[in-house]
């Protein structure tokens, strides 16, 4: 890994030195909707990452989760091959600290056992941009949100109707279909894309265990978004993602993981619908939405001569309603302020529950006393943002947010943010403070096979963050620096209980996270452009002193872009990452305990060429230098793997 670091910042310094003299582009400012109101970027005075879909396209991420990779504080773990579960973890927090949002709807899993969102089948199709907002954000967003929020935008048709089509294929018997059919006018604008991948992959469980049988995945997904504007001052918008998914799966990993007959469907149904009214010359703007997240999981592990005896089928449903109301004062030119009203249900019931003891003695009742009965929770928040803008450069936004749940109560949740640019030297010094709380899970309170407790207490936590972006060189270069903290209390935790003899959830967690990211970008000549990521990340357990899972101390991220013909684009991506504690178990001796996982360093080459208006070739080469490496202990991980397609345009 060092070695791969070494030639990489080499070849910067060399470019540096033979192409910063020449006359280059300035960076452009990206505009974000960090504050659910879209800001300058510069304004915000939060940590932000965003991925838009030049970037996307030129570096052919197919998923959401290959984007995040690169991510300056967040660490992304998948457990095996395509479509195996994966978790991503923002500056240390817990996965399920992170709020996802697709379209300002929230997908956090209801039904998954502590609600957090699985990445593993969210493609990038019609995806304009991705958000990465870090530190705490449930002052805006309301619960879940502790460690901060991943939001993904999709793009609204505009202009002549467009059609794309694209095919690709590689290795593990992989390709990829999609369709994607966009337009707009003054009146109505579409966008719509269908895709449809398989894989025949690798084994989930660690190859180098012994483990043989390949498990490979289906996808098909759907995503539409239509909007309508009768009039100027008024607009509708209805979006909808559509995804169903077949994934074989393997045990824990290790030696004797291979596990032929175990399979897991997931269908997922996001759907939005929303209104835009500007009164009084557009300085009263408010929206009014309803969204849904809806879940269909279905596993099933017949038995098999390695396992006559092991057999077992679930379904898991869960969905949310959020209906929310926002209204934004445009009071003056350096005030805005934000008004908010949400409501939100979400509901979680096992429709089945079938063991190996099921099947010998059927009709008995043993089943149905351990299925998790339909459960539901319900949150009234109300919220008010306040952005000012005090002079030239300076920037302050206030939030506050009163979330009333129907179990816990009423929590109160609040974040400071400001930031200041200094006019001599362009130098932006900015930083943020905030609270967040996250409310159990219903499996966490309600699921009597895995511990469910009903006296359990929302989880809390702290967290600041303070830096500086230093642009130079009349905008050729950005430097920034962040330090940030967080503190986390009253973690829910799955822990065995001897007076019970089973296992039961318990609020018995603290823990903290600290660390520093840098991020250097620029253009090193008029068609190369580089950035650079390094965040050193300390985690602790503060019960037992020891590092949190999963969390690395070190990583380190480049992509290099190079534009070459006018028409060609090249990118060279190395990702390294530190080591890690996890946890093994070992599926033959039944031996378990804390492991330490080696770093690894993935170089990856992408590129495409318009070979005309209409048709433009592709190709990439993933782990370029067959690296074997672990991301999740006992599960397998790709060899050097090419793919290559082609997108015709109409």
């Amino acid at each position: 890994m060092h070695k791969v670091l070494v030639v990489t910042l080499a070849v910067l310094l060399l470019q540096v030195r033979f192409c910063w003299s020449q006359s280059l582009p300035s960076l452009e400012p990206v505009v974000v909707s960090a504050t659910k109101l879209e800001t300058p970027l510069g304004e915000t005075s939060r940590s932000v990452t965003i991925i838009d879909k030049q970037q996307i396209r030129e570096r052919q991420y197919a998923t959401v989760q290959d984007a995040l990779r690169s991510v300056p504080g967040l660490d992304v773990v998948r457990a095996g091959g395509p479509g195996q579960q994966t978790s991503v973890f923002l500056r240390g927090a817990n996965s399920e600290h992170t709020l996802v949002l697709v379209d300002g709807i929230p997908v956090n899993d209801p039904v998954s056992p502590s609600r957090f969102f699985n990445f593993a089948d969210l493609t990038t199709d019609s995806v304009e941009r991705i958000e990465i907002v870090r530190g705490p954000g449930s002052a805006v967003h309301g619960s879940d949100a502790l460690g901060g929020v991943v939001h993904i935008l999709t793009r609204k048709g505009q202009g002549p109707p467009r059609v794309s089509l694209t095919v690709e294929g590689g290795a593990y018997d992989t390709h990829r279909h999609r369709l994607s059919i966009s337009g707009g006018t003054s009146l109505v604008n579409y966008a719509l894309a269908a895709s449809y991948a398989h894989s025949e992959g690798f084994s989930a469980a660690r190859r180098k265990d012994g483990n043989r049988e390949r498990d490979g995945q289906e996808t098909v997904a759907l995503s539409t978004r239509i909007g309508f504007t009768p009039m100027e001052p008024f607009a509708v918008d209805v979006i909808l993602r559509y995804t169903d998914s077949d994934t074989d799966l393997d045990n824990s990993g290790g030696p004797g993981g291979d596990d032929p007959n175990f399979t897991l469907t997931n269908r997922s149904l996001f759907f939005r619908a929303q209104s835009r009214l500007a009164l009084f010359n557009e300085r009263w703007e408010q929206t009014l939405g309803f969204a849904l997240a809806d879940y269909d999981r279905k596993s099933k592990d017949d038995t098999d001569p390695f396992r006559p005896f092991d057999s077992s089928r679930s379904r898991y449903e869960g969905y949310l309603h959020k209906i929310d109301w926002q209204h934004n004062l445009f009071l003056s030119e350096i005030h805005t302020l934000t008004l908010g009203l949400e409501y939100q249900r979400e509901t979680a019931r096992q429709k089945d529950r079938r063991t190996f003891e099921d099947w010998l003695a059927p009709g008995t009742a043993a089943s149905s006393s351990s299925r998790l009965e339909k459960r539901s929770a319900r949150t009234l928040s109300y919220y008010l943002q306040d952005q000012i803008r005090w002079w030239d450069g300076f920037f302050t936004t206030l939030g506050l947010r009163l979330s009333d749940h129907d179990r816990f109560g009423s929590r109160t949740t609040w974040q400071v943010a400001s930031s200041y640019r200094i006019p001599a030297s362009g130098t932006l010094l900015r930083g943020s403070y905030g609270t967040g709380f996250k409310a159990p899970s219903l499996l966490q309170l309600y699921d009597p096979v895995f511990g469910g407790n009903r006296e359990l207490r929302p989880e809390k936590s702290t967290g600041w963050d303070v830096g500086l972006e230093q642009p130079l060189w009349s905008n050729r270069l950005s430097l920034s620096a962040t330090y940030f903290a967080n503190d986390f209390r009253d973690l829910i935790v799955n822990n065995f209980d001897p007076v019970i003899f089973d296992f039961v959830y318990e609020n018995v967690g603290k823990a903290r996270s600290q660390g520093v990211e840098f991020v250097a970008s620029g253009y090193l000549s008029t068609n190369l452009t580089v950035r650079l990521g390094y965040t050193y990340t300390e985690t602790e357990n503060r019960e037992t002193q020891r590092s949190l899972l999963r969390r690395p101390r070190h990583k380190f991220a480049v992509d290099l872009d190079y534009r070459f013909l006018e028409r060609g684009n090249l990118n060279l991506n190395v990702i390294c990452v530190g080591p890690r504690s996890d946890v093994f178990f070992n599926n033959e001796t039944f031996a378990s305990g804390r492991t330490r996982l080696p770093g690894y360093a993935l170089v990856n080459l992408a590129g495409f060429f318009q070979m005309t208006e209409g048709l433009r070739l592709f190709g990439r080469v993933e782990n370029l230098l067959d690296k074997d490496y672990v991301e999740v202990w006992g599960y397998g991980t790709s060899g050097i793997a090419g793919y290559a397609g082609a997108e015709f345009t109409f």
